[in-house]
């Protein structure tokens, strides 16, 4: 993952991959069949712990508006060249020519994102902590923010940091979410 970060995946030369990790890079051939299958599998064992980690912080006893600000905080890349993001932009920019299997793959790793944010949001509409909203409409919008955003801080654009991305999903969902209106009595 972290070559993949420092040098792209057009870059990365599977004989490299191999003396960093001590195989041959006959061995990384057998065992992946080409970089692409290499750059998903990367993926899918990147967000097999983004995922663990997320599912932790969304079972926590805490406020639902407490647990949307640490899945955002998870979400969002953490600089430039930010390993698991620069690893999605590989799949995205990939993604064209994928075959149906390999697009139902990162399907998934995206549907698990949104399903979270869904059932957090209705929790939160739930509970009466978040104004009435569809959660999975809203979860849309947000997660789209998020990946226009992080795409543009992952990439190292000028102009934008990752406390400005930050509060603009904070702006966002409390424009969005904000408290439930009090009914006249």
């Amino acid at each position: 993952m972290e070559m993949i970060a420092e040098r792209g995946l057009e870059k990365l030369t599977m004989a490299a991959l191999g003396r960093e990790v001590g195989m041959s890079s006959g061995h990384l051939l057998y065992y992946f069949g080409s970089k692409d299958e290499l750059l998903l599998r990367t993926l899918e064992w990147s967000e097999g712990r983004l995922g663990a980690r997320r599912r932790r912080l969304l079972a926590q006893d805490a406020s639902a508006r407490e647990r949307l600000d640490a899945y955002v905080d998870l979400y969002v890349p953490k600089g430039h060249r930010d390993p698991h993001w620069t690893l999605w932009l590989e799949v995205w920019n990939r993604s064209l020519n994928a075959d149906a299997g390999g697009r139902d793959r990162q399907a998934a790793i995206e549907g698990a994102w949104h399903r979270d944010l869904v059932a957090l949001l209705a929790e939160g509409v739930s509970h009466g902590e978040f104004r009435a909203v569809d959660p999975d409409r809203v979860a849309t919008r947000l997660r789209a923010l998020l990946d226009g955003l992080s795409i543009h801080l992952a990439i190292g654009l000028r102009g934008t940091d990752r406390a400005q991305v930050l509060g603009h999903a904070r702006e966002f969902t409390d424009q969005t979410l904000g408290p439930r209106p009090v009914a006249d009595a």
